[in-house]
């Protein structure tokens, strides 16, 4: 399986979302978020932690958790002690130990010591064995014949910068009543000259946005960045471009009237 670091970046940069944006939708802090992409798990808080932050954040980015969080287990968490060996009762140990230490009647004293040497290099032998099994396949495939730093020379690996947006993810949550008049790049009135009501939390995609508002009660988002207009009694329009916001004039602003 892939790194689970990588794993979460890369579905998160294919599916075009910001960093702060799954900031707010993980209810996770961002540098946590980062941590996880980049495996950097010193900087999380513990392991409990960082397996429901695993959890949340592949949930929110439609993988599965329990893959995620099995793999996490499985290279840095390991096996504890007693899923190794089998616990038998005092009585029976101590029964077994004596068979083993004392020859059978009849034999010769130097025939018991080289039995009981057997049986300890035959347990030497089935305890190697078993580490070898036990050893995670993920792990003997990451481990490379030979890395550059044994041949001398010194590889810098430069991550691709994120592709750039085509169109502006507008998201309009309105904090109280609001009259608002939304039209994208085509025309097309998307919220058509209407009150919306607080919480009714809207998101769109366009090249380009102009919106009119009644008052100052909504809170703008665009590509991942937060807007606040300020409280106005009057009609405050503005435009949303891939460039950034500009602030409309009375003439400019749509008013979605026939």
């Amino acid at each position: 399986m892939p790194e689970i670091g990588s794993t979460l970046r890369e579905t998160r940069m294919r599916q075009r979302i910001d960093i702060t944006d799954m900031e707010v939708r993980t209810k996770i802090r961002a540098k946590y978020l980062r941590a996880l992409e980049n495996e950097e798990w010193d900087l999380l808080p513990g392991p409990t932690y960082v397996k429901s932050f695993l959890r949340t954040y592949a949930e929110a980015l439609g993988l599965d958790p329990k893959l995620l969080v099995e793999e996490y287990k499985l290279r840095h968490e390991g096996l504890e002690t007693g899923d190794l060996h089998p616990i038998r009762p005092p009585n029976q140990r101590e029964r077994d130990r004596r068979r083993r230490s004392e020859p059978p009647r009849g034999v010769p004293r130097w025939a018991g010591i080289g039995l009981v040497l057997l049986l300890i290099l035959g347990a030497l032998f089935l305890i190697g064995r078993n580490s070898e099994d036990d050893q995670p396949e993920s792990a003997a495939r990451e481990a490379p014949a030979e890395t550059t730093e044994q041949r001398g020379e010194t590889t810098t690996v430069k991550e691709a910068p994120p592709a750039k947006p085509k169109t502006v993810r507008l998201t309009v949550a309105p904090t109280a009543a609001v009259w608002v008049c939304l039209e994208n790049a085509k025309g097309d009135r998307l919220i058509p000259g209407e009150v919306v009501a607080a919480g009714s939390t809207r998101t769109f995609r366009s090249r380009r946005f102009r919106i009119t508002i009644g008052n100052g009660s909504v809170r703008f988002r665009a590509n991942g960045k937060a807007f606040q207009p300020p409280q106005s009694a009057a009609p405050q329009g503005f435009e949303f471009t891939l460039n950034g916001r500009r602030t409309l004039s009375e003439d400019q602003q749509p008013t979605c009237e026939a």
